[in-house]
């Protein structure tokens, strides 16, 4: 057994993130049969699943100087879900091209209906890693539509403290969805309105 695998996740991704190739091959090691499992579950297809997993892997080794990860494994999982989202967005669009009788407006419909929901899904798992009052203060915020005064006088803190959480966890779902490749305006436009 080498020394790596005894290295908790944290230090790996460290380890990682400075181009050590055999920390990189034991995050691979560690986790690529549960990310196939997972990548099978969504996809339905072995070959596809397998083809996820390599990709994500490699966009991992390509991007491990920029990648923000708190959590290894909920990183990885999320990315499997994302590329099996892409790949499923894709195959749709194809049948729908390939289908004279399908309305072309549904389809588009469907897909940034589909995006959106990911999309949230996503950002509410980057804000579970999140401490557990700043937490507590996007939730407030975006999903129950409490003003910073409200949120203030729930949790018992001051305004500016409020204002302060609210931006760290802005700045993180910020990272994650640029992490994704997603483009500024849409980050910023789904920020707004989330």
């Amino acid at each position: 057994m080498n020394r790596y695998a005894l290295s908790s996740d944290t230090e790996l991704t460290v380890l990682l993130k400075q181009g050590d190739e055999v920390a990189y091959t034991e995050i691979y090691n560690r986790y690529s049969r549960k990310l196939m499992a997972m990548g099978y579950n969504y996809a339905k297809d072995s070959t596809l699943a397998e083809e996820i997993v390599q990709e994500v892997f490699i966009q991992l080794w390509e991007k491990r100087r920029n990648v923000d990860i708190n959590t290894l494994s909920a990183y990885l999982a999320t990315a499997i879900k994302f590329s099996v989202f892409r790949v499923i967005q894709r195959k749709r669009r194809q049948e729908a091209i390939a289908q004279e009788h399908y309305v072309k407006e549904e389809v588009v419909y469907d897909d940034e209906r589909i995006y959106a929901k990911f999309l949230e899904e996503y950002v509410n798992g980057i804000t579970e890693e999140l401490p557990e009052k700043c937490r507590l203060v996007f939730h407030y915020s975006r999903n129950l539509h409490m003003s910073n005064k409200e949120i203030s006088e729930e949790l018992n803190i001051a305004e500016k403290t409020v204002e302060a959480h609210l931006t760290k966890a802005i700045k993180n779902v910020r990272k994650g969805l640029e992490g994704l490749g997603i483009s500024t305006i849409l980050i910023n436009t789904f920020i707004k309105y989330f």
